[in-house]
C-alpha cells in the first residue's frame, strides 16, 4: 500500500480488525519511509447488483434509496436511530443473499416491509401507504386490518 504523505510503496499493517459495519477489513498502517501513520478499509469487491423497477427500466442498487425510505417511514418515532441502522443492513444483508444479479424493486419492498413491522408498526403503515400506493381509506384500512390480525 502506497503511503498517502510521502508515496513510498512499502508500508507496513499494525493492526487489523473488522470496521464497524461488519462487512470491511480495517488496518493501521505505517510508513517506514516518514513514519505517519494512515488506516486503509480492506473491502470484498462484489459483482455490481441491478434493480429492475416497475417500468421495466434497470438501474443499479443505491444503498442510499433504501435508508431514505426507511428514514422517512420512522420519522418523528421513537425508533433509536441505531436499530434503524440494524435494519438497513439486515434488508441489505437478505437482498445479497439472495445472489442474484437482477433483482425486482418489488420484492425489495417487501423486504422492506417485513424489516419494518418488525421495527414499528407506524412505520410500517407509513412505508406500506407510499410502496402500495394507497388510493383511498379503505385500501388504508385493509391494510390496517391485515396488520392487526
Amino acid at each position: 500500500m502506497r503511503c498517502p504523505y510521502c508515496g513510498n510503496p512499502d508500508t507496513r499493517v499494525i493492526d487489523s480488525r473488522p470496521a464497524e459495519d461488519k462487512s470491511s477489513i480495517r488496518r493501521r498502517r505505517s510508513c517506514d519511509e516518514c513514519g505517519r501513520r494512515f488506516t486503509t478499509y480492506e473491502k470484498v469487491e462484489t459483482i455490481p447488483l441491478i434493480v429492475i423497477k416497475k417500468d421495466n427500466n434497470r438501474e443499479q442498487y443505491q444503498r442510499s434509496k433504501i435508508e431514505k425510505g426507511i428514514l422517512s417511514a420512522c420519522y418523528k418515532r421513537p425508533v433509536p436511530a441505531e436499530d434503524i441502522q440494524k435494519t438497513i443492513d439486515a434488508v441489505e444483508l437478505e437482498i445479497f443473499n439472495r445472489e442474484e444479479k437482477e433483482i425486482p424493486s418489488s420484492v425489495i419492498g417487501e423486504i422492506v416491509m417485513e424489516k419494518l413491522e418488525d421495527l414499528d408498526p407506524v412505520a410500517y403503515v407509513r412505508f406500506a401507504s407510499v410502496y402500495r400506493e394507497f388510493k383511498d381509506v379503505n385500501t388504508f384500512m385493509d391494510e390496517l386490518k391485515k396488520f392487526l390480525q
